[in-house]
C-alpha cells in the first residue's frame, strides 16, 4: 500500500504499538481518523508499515485510510525532525509579515529548497492556516511552545530560547488549581494561549516561587482570557486588606516588586530569608527597585475604559474571573443552573421557544436561527440524536472559539446540555481542531469532572435523563467548518461536504438527526435560559439580537477578544475600541469573515454588525474575525492571499470551486506580479460569479467575497498593478529597494541583510545589489535614518521610514526604534563607534505599540 510521498523503510517500527492504538480506537470505519492521529501522535508521522497494520486489524480498507490521510493536512508521511516549527499564516500573521519569518527560520536553519527539515535533523517547519493567536501576530509554535510578535531578525534568539526551554523543563497546564486554608488574598494569572505566547507561564512560575519563599499565603488562581491581548501577560492583584489591581505586561523579574507592594510575610524568619533573597538579586545585579515597578492598569484610564466600555459579557461571562476548570467556583456563580431549571422545570418545547424568543441566530456562517433549527431536530424520526458542537475554528484571524473553550469549557458543556434536553439528543460530540491542543486538554478535563459530579453521564442532576459526552480531534481541513463535511470527518470519512437537502437537522451523523451549533452560539445558551430571552433579545438590532464576539486583530493599537452588542458599527470597533490605526498610518479597510468574507473600506466603517447589513457590503459576518488593515497594506495581495486559502482547502468535489478558483488565483498571481492585461479583471469578475453561483458549499459559494469586494472597492490598485506598480510596496516582483542620501554609513543595513546584498562600507553611502535582493525588508527596519525607501514603477511607495527618538536609558550613542506601520522590530540599537570602527548588534523584544 503506498500513501503517497516517499516513504523511508523503518524496521525498527513496533507494531504492538499499533495494536494497541487500534484497541483503544476501535475498529469500524469511524475510527480511521482517532487511529491515524494516534499513530503520528506516537511515531511522528504515518509509517507505511503501521497503515498496512491498520487494515489488517480493522475494517477500514486500504483506499479509506490513504485517502483519509492524504486529505486532511495534519497527517505526515515523511520522518520529521525532533521538534516541528509552525509557522502561522493567518490573516493577522500575513499582513504582518509571517512570509518573512518562514523565509528567516528556513535561512537560519538551512533548509535546502524543496525540503522542509533542517540537515541535522533537529527542526521541520511546518506552514499552518492559523493558531489562533493572532493579537500577536506574526505567531509561531513549536512543539507545544507559542511565540508571537515575532520579528525575522527575532528568530536565533527565538530557537535559542526555545532550546534552552527543553533543557530546564517545560511546565504543563496544571488541572488543579485550588489553595485551601486562609489566605491574605489572591493573585490571578491569565494561562490562555495568547497569555502563554507572551510569557505568562513564566510569570505564573515566579509568583508562586517567589511567595513560597516569601511565606507569603496566597492563592495563585489560573484564569482564562481576559481579552485584552495588546496588554498580556496580565496580572491582577486581589489582597484581602487594600486596593485591588492590575498590572500588564509584566515579566517574571516584576514579580518580586509587585509582591512586595501587597502581602506582607508571615514571620520574622521567612522575611529575613525573603530579604536576603532580595538583597542577593540587588547583588547580582539581578533586582533594581527604579525599574520593577510596573505601573498598573485603571479602568478609568482613557485607553482601558474605552476598549471595555462599549462590551457586554455574556458568552464571556467572568472573563478573567474563575479558573477554567474549577467546577466549584462555575457552580457557585450559577454555573449549570439553567441546566436544571431545563431538566427539572421545563418541557422541551418551551426551552425551545425561549430560544426562539431570544432572538439567538447561530454565531457562525449565516447565522440560522438556533430555536427554529432546534425545533427541526426536535420533531425529526430517529432512533438516536445527537449535539455537535462545532469548535473547528478554521477561520485565519479567528480565535474567538479557541478562547471560550479554553477559558469556559463548562458553560459551553451546559450550552449542549440544554440543547440536548430540547431536541431529545443522548449523547454530545465536540469538533475541536487539531490546532488548539490547550482548548483539547481543557475540554477533555472538563468533561472528565462533570461526569464525577453526575452533571454528565447516565441519571444527570438527579434526574432520569443521560448525556454522554467525547471530544473528537480535527484534522486540519478547513472545509470541516461546514456541517456535512464535519460529520463526514466524523464518520471517518474525507471531509466533502453533500448536497442539502436532507440536512444533518434530520439525517446526519450515522444516518440520525444531528444538531450542529458553533462554540459560541452554545455559551449563549445557559444566560438566556437563566436571565430571559427579553433581556438578551432587547440587545442588537431588529434582526440581529443579543452580543456577538470578535477577535479584533492586524493594523489596530489595541487588538483583542471583545463582545459587543449587535448593531454597533465598525468604526467604533475600530476606531474607539480598537484606538485606530498606528501611528502614522491611515486605516484602510476591515477584513470581515475570513475566507468567505470580504473587505471593506473605510468610507463604510460607520455600516453597523449585523448579518444583513455587513452581506449587504459584500461580507458576511461568518465566526467573527475582524482584521484591521492600513495604507501598508496591498489589497490586491489580500484577496490573493485568501483565495490562495480556499483553493488549497476546497475539497475538489465541485469542478467550478476545485478549477475556477485555480484559473482565479493564476490570474491574480499574474496581477501580483505585473504580467497581468487589462482585459483579466473582467475576466476575474466573471470566474468569481460563476464559482458563487455553481458551488455546492459555503466553501465555493463565498470564496471569490475576498476577490469581488476589493474589486468593488480598491479597483485601482488592481488597475496600478497591471501597470507594474505596488501602491502598498507589498507585492515582491513589483517593488525595489534604495538607499537615499541620508544614509550616514552606519553599516546596519549591510549587516543585517541575510544575503549579503549590501556591501558593508562604513562612513559611506550603502547600495541594494538589487540581483540579490529577497525584498525581506530588513534594511529598511533596522536603518536609524529612514534611509532606505521602497520603489515602485519610478515611485517611493509602502511603508513610511522609521521613527526613531534617542534612547537616554540605553544609553549615549543608542537608539530606540519602533516600525511606524506596526509590523517591525522595536528595543534599541548602537550606532557606528567611529573610533573603533565597529558596532555590536543587540536588538530589542519585538512588542506593538
Amino acid at each position: 500500500m503506498s500513501a503517497g510521498g516517499s516513504v523511508s523503510p523503518q524496521s525498527s517500527i513496533d507494531l504492538q504499538i499499533v495494536d494497541e492504538i487500534v484497541e483503544r480506537c476501535g475498529r469500524g470505519p469511524e475510527a480511521a481518523i482517532p487511529i491515524l492521529q494516534a499513530i503520528q501522535s506516537h511515531f511522528r508521522y504515518l509509517p507505511q508499515e503501521a497503515l498496512e497494520r491498520v487494515c489488517e486489524l480493522t475494517q477500514v480498507r486500504p483506499a479509506q485510510l490513504v485517502g483519509v490521510a492524504t486529505f486532511y493536512g495534519q497527517f505526515r508521511f515523511r520522518p520529521v525532525g525532533q521538534h516541528i516549527i509552525r509557522v502561522c499564516h493567518g490573516t493577522a500573521c500575513h499582513v504582518k509579515g509571517a512570509p518573512r519569518i518562514q523565509e528567516s527560520l528556513e535561512r537560519h536553519l538551512r533548509i535546502p529548497q524543496g525540503e522542509d527539515t533542517d540537515p541535522e535533523g533537529l527542526f521541520t517547519i511546518e506552514k499552518v492556516a492559523c493558531l489562533g493567536c493572532c493579537t500577536l501576530a506574526p505567531v509561531i509554535q513549536i512543539d507545544q511552545l507559542t511565540y508571537g510578535r515575532l520579528t525575522p531578525t527575532r528568530v536565533p534568539q527565538v530557537l535559542a530560547d526555545f532550546l534552552h526551554q527543553q533543557k530546564e523543563g517545560i511546565p504543563q497546564d496544571e488541572l488543579l488549581g485550588k489553595t485551601d486554608g486562609t489566605t491574605q488574598g489572591e493573585i490571578r494569572i491569565g494561562l490562555g494561549s495568547c497569555c502563554q505566547a507572551q510569557g505568562s507561564r513564566q510569570v505564573y512560575e515566579r509568583v508562586k516561587s517567589l511567595a513560597a519563599v516569601a511565606g507569603v499565603s496566597v492563592r495563585v488562581k489560573r484564569v482564562g482570557c481576559v481579552g485584552i491581548c495588546h496588554q498580556t501577560p496580565l496580572v491582577e492583584v486581589i489582597p484581602k486588606q487594600g486596593q485591588r489591581r492590575v498590572y500588564s505586561r509584566v515579566q517574571p523579574e516584576d514579580v518580586p516588586a509587585i509582591i512586595h507592594r501587597h502581602f506582607r510575610r508571615k514571620n520574622f524568619f521567612t522575611r529575613l530569608h525573603y530579604t536576603w533573597q532580595r538583597w542577593l538579586d540587588h547583588l547580582l545585579g539581578d533586582l533594581d527597585e527604579d525599574e520593577l515597578t510596573p505601573k498598573p492598569l485603571d479602568v478609568r484610564d482613557p485607553p482601558v475604559e474605552a476598549f471595555l466600555g462599549r462590551q457586554i459579557r455574556i458568552a464571556t461571562e467572568w472573563a478573567g474571573e474563575i479558573d477554567p476548570l474549577d467546577l466549584e467556583e462555575y457552580r457557585i456563580r450559577g454555573g449549570f443552573s439553567a441546566a436544571e431549571k431545563a431538566l427539572k422545570e421545563w418541557t422541551p418545547e418551551r426551552i425551545i421557544e425561549e430560544v426562539k424568543q431570544s432572538g439567538l441566530r447561530g454565531r457562525g456562517g449565516a447565522g440560522f436561527p438556533t430555536g427554529v433549527k432546534w425545533e427541526v431536530v426536535r420533531k425529526a424520526q430517529g432512533t438516536k440524536k445527537y449535539v455537535t458542537c462545532n469548535g473547528d475554528e478554521g477561520d485565519p484571524g479567528a480565535f474567538m472559539d479557541r478562547m471560550i473553550l479554553e477559558s469556559f469549557p463548562y458553560r459551553v458543556i451546559e450550552g449542549m446540555l440544554i440543547a440536548a434536553r430540547a431536541v431529545g439528543a443522548t449523547e454530545g460530540i465536540f469538533y475541536i481542531r487539531a490546532e488548539y491542543p490547550l482548548a483539547v486538554e481543557r475540554v477533555r478535563e472538563a468533561i472528565r469532572r462533570c461526569e464525577e459530579a453526575g452533571i454528565l453521564g447516565d441519571r444527570i442532576l438527579g434526574t432520569d435523563h443521560s448525556f454522554h459526552v467525547r471530544v473528537y480531534g480535527g484534522a486540519g481541513a478547513f472545509v470541516c467548518g461546514e456541517e456535512t463535511a464535519l460529520i463526514a470527518s466524523l464518520e471517518g470519512r474525507r471531509g466533502m461536504p453533500r448536497l442539502r437537502p436532507p440536512y444533518p437537522a434530520e439525517f446526519g451523523f450515522a444516518g440520525q438527526p444531528t444538531l450542529v451549533n458553533n462554540v459560541e452560539t452554545f455559551a449563549l445558551v445557559p444566560w438566556i435560559i437563566r436571565n430571559g430571552a427579553a433581556r438578551f433579545a432587547a440587545l442588537g438590532t431588529a434582526t440581529s439580537k443579543g452580543t456577538k464576539v470578535f477577535a479584533l486583530a492586524g493594523k489596530v493599537r489595541r487588538g483583542g477578544l471583545i463582545e459587543v452588542p449587535m448593531g454597533i458599527t465598525l468604526r467604533e470597533i475600530v476606531e474607539q475600541i480598537g484606538g485606530g490605526a498606528q501611528p502614522g498610518r491611515r486605516l484602510k479597510a476591515v477584513q470581515v469573515g475570513g475566507p468567505s468574507g470580504g473587505c471593506i473600506p473605510e468610507s463604510l466603517f460607520d455600516t453597523p454588525v449585523d448579518y444583513e447589513a455587513l452581506t449587504a457590503t459584500g461580507a458576511i459576518m461568518g465566526s467573527g474575525g475582524l482584521i484591521v488593515l492600513d495604507d501598508s497594506d496591498c489589497m490586491v495581495d489580500i484577496a490573493r492571499y485568501f483565495l490562495r486559502f480556499t483553493q488549497d482547502q476546497s475539497c475538489g468535489k465541485c469542478t467550478l470551486c476545485r478549477i475556477g478558483t485555480r484559473r482565479m488565483l493564476d490570474i491574480l498571481d499574474r496581477i501580483c506580479e505585473g504580467r497581468a492585461q487589462p482585459e483579466d479583471l473582467p475576466t476575474l469578475e466573471d470566474l468569481s460569479q460563476t464559482v458563487k453561483a455553481g458551488s455546492i458549499c459555503g466553501l465555493g459559494k463565498t470564496a471569490p467575497n475576498p476577490v469581488l469586494t476589493t474589486l468593488r472597492y480598491f479597483r485601482e490598485e488592481y488597475e496600478a498593478h497591471i501597470r507594474g506598480e505596488c501602491p502598498a510596496g507589498r507585492c515582491a516582483p513589483l517593488i525595489h529597494y534604495r538607499i537615499t542620501d541620508a544614509c550616514i554609513g552606519c553599516t546596519l543595513c549591510a549587516q543585517h541583510c541575510p544575503v549579503n546584498a549590501i556591501r558593508l562600507r562604513p562612513y559611506q553611502k550603502h547600495f541594494v545589489d538589487d540581483q540579490l535582493c529577497t525584498r525581506c525588508d530588513t534594511c529598511r527596519l533596522v536603518c536609524p535614518e529612514g534611509a532606505v525607501v521602497i520603489e515602485s514603477g519610478g515611485k517611493i511607495v509602502g511603508p513610511s521610514k522609521m521613527s526613531i527618538h534617542t534612547s537616554p536609558p540605553s544609553g549615549p550613542g543608542r537608539l530606540e526604534i519602533a516600525d511606524s506601520a506596526g509590523n517591525g522590530v522595536s528595543g534599541s540599537i548602537p550606532l557606528f563607534d567611529h573610533s573603533t570602527q565597529k558596532v555590536a548588534i543587540t536588538t530589542g523584544s519585538s512588542s506593538s505599540p
